[in-house]
């Protein structure tokens, strides 16, 4: 089975295609890539450094020891986290360390079935399309050459000094130390819930929080690789166990990462999921009028328009991308960007990795709530008669057939209602998919898979009856397709 690499690495089902094997020529094609003149070098990078982290999925320690040795016996010196570690610490530790690349083996939010690898760039983020597509050629070759991956003994490179163990959290703490504000929160420390969802996001927060007088009750925090039997996505229908934490007491609000934690969301204390727009919106809002920050807004096609709303009271440039945190990191990497996120939960801000970072999205939250001196029910509130209202719902429907995306485009641009809900469509953008913008500025996104035959269909609307109206909508859409 040919291995493809997406925006930042390969995911495939353990066992199935994601094999000791095949990881090793993988791991084999990096070392290749990465040796290669096409890799990108600056003059402040060590090019024979590579940091590997690992989660808390089957086997992923074990295959970061497997690519420690294939690296190692290409004559790389491999900083190999000595645990499960969040994806942003490891991102961070490629940056810090001056390492020429990173690995991360996870599948993210996946199911537990899957695992994965994320490559990463020496600025500490995804790494660039064109290094991606170099590993799969390196990939292609190998294979065709019937050449096999070097190994080394662990044991051996442990002597050698090729592997070396380390702990990635010192660092990171030590990065995070500057961005967020111990010192507000200390002053009103918080009564809070952490969900890791069983991923390498535990006692991250808490560990960070010590000394601040916040009392958190962390859950789901025990290393468990089946992930409870839920995908490990911050979304509202797997967190069930944060709602009743949460409403038995344990705390007055929560937060919670994904499997990597390299995404974020929270809950109220009625219960009620707080979605990664409404945190990147107050987020947003918070680093200006608390912090007096400025810079460019980055958000992905598919995110709330509350960003777009703030961004031009504050006089703040504003950027749409495509779907993918790849995208906000371009922006991040060549100009002054103040926030940047998705509607998925990456969000990372100025002075930080060009990486979506949970926990640091979780501290900045638990910061903003001690500063105000408001519950989160009341900040979000607050926000909503500020900026919104802004109701928002996303599905994904399975069609009957595989459609182009591009094939997909031309029909909903050419076929464009006049109106959805009694609001006027005002504008057609094809920057992903098709999204029509109503004259009340609530949208629709319909965004076809290139992968399957899904139509992912997202609606922000001013009203729930106007959500109603473009989900109601976009399934018709969906039923057209035969």
């Amino acid at each position: 089975m040919p291995i493809h690499f997406g925006t930042d690495g390969w995911r495939a089902v353990i066992s199935d295609s994601f094999t000791f094997d095949n990881l090793r020529m993988v791991a084999q094609a990096i070392a290749d890539a990465v040796a290669s003149a096409y890799w990108n070098r600056n003059g402040d990078t060590d090019s024979k450094k590579i940091v590997i982290g690992f989660d808390t999925r089957f086997l992923s320690d074990r295959f970061a020891g497997e690519v420690a040795r294939v690296l190692a016996a290409n004559g790389f010196t491999v900083l190999l986290s000595q645990s499960d570690a969040p994806t942003p610490a490891i991102s961070y530790a490629v940056k810090h360390e001056k390492a020429i690349a990173g690995v991360m083996i996870t599948a993210s939010h996946n199911a537990p079935r899957y695992n994965g690898l994320k490559l990463k760039g020496a600025f500490g983020g995804s790494a660039l399309p064109e290094q991606c597509r170099r590993v799969e050629i390196y990939i292609n070759d190998n294979e065709e050459q019937a050449r096999g991956p070097n190994l080394m003994d662990y044991n051996k490179a442990r002597e050698a000094g090729l592997i070396q163990k380390f702990n990635p959290l010192n660092a990171y703490f030590e990065h995070l130390r500057t961005l967020i504000r111990t010192d507000i929160i200390a002053d009103n420390p918080q009564r809070f819930v952490v969900d890791a969802m069983y991923g390498s996001g535990r006692g991250v927060i808490k560990a960070f929080l010590q000394g601040t007088g916040c009392e958190i009750a962390e859950i789901r925090g025990e290393m468990n690789p089946g992930f409870g039997g839920v995908h490990p996505e911050p979304i509202a229908k797997y967190l069930g166990a944060l709602a009743s934490a949460v409403s038995s007491g344990m705390g007055n609000f929560g937060v919670v990462t994904d499997g990597d934690a390299d995404r974020i969301g929270a809950m109220d204390e009625r219960g009620q999921f707080v979605d990664p727009h409404k945190i990147m919106a107050l987020s947003l809002r918070y680093l200006v009028e608390k912090r007096g920050m400025s810079g460019a807004v980055v958000r992905t096609v598919s995110t709330t328009r509350m960003i777009d709303r703030l961004a031009k009271r504050y006089g703040l440039k504003l950027y749409e991308t495509p779907v993918g945190f790849n995208h906000i990191a371009d922006y991040m990497m060549q100009e002054d960007v103040l926030i940047g996120g998705e509607e998925s939960g990456g969000i990372s801000f100025k002075g930080h990795i060009p990486e979506g970072d949970g926990p640091i999205m979780g501290l900045l939250l638990v910061e903003m709530i001690a500063e105000s001196k408001k519950s989160l029910v009341e900040l979000v509130n607050d926000l909503l008669e500020d900026v919104g209202p802004a109701h928002y719902e996303r599905v994904d429907l399975r069609l009957s057939r595989p459609v182009a995306k591009a094939e997909m485009t031309d029909i909903l641009t050419k076929q464009a209602p006049a109106e959805i809900g009694g609001q006027k469509v005002d504008e057609i953008s094809q920057r992903d998919g098709v999204k029509y913008i109503m004259s009340d500025d609530s949208w629709l996104l319909i965004r076809p898979s290139g992968t399957e035959p899904v139509l992912r269909v997202y609606a922000e609307g001013r009203t729930p009856e106007m959500v109603k109206a473009l989900m109601g909508f976009g399934r018709k859409v969906a039923e057209s397709v035969v």
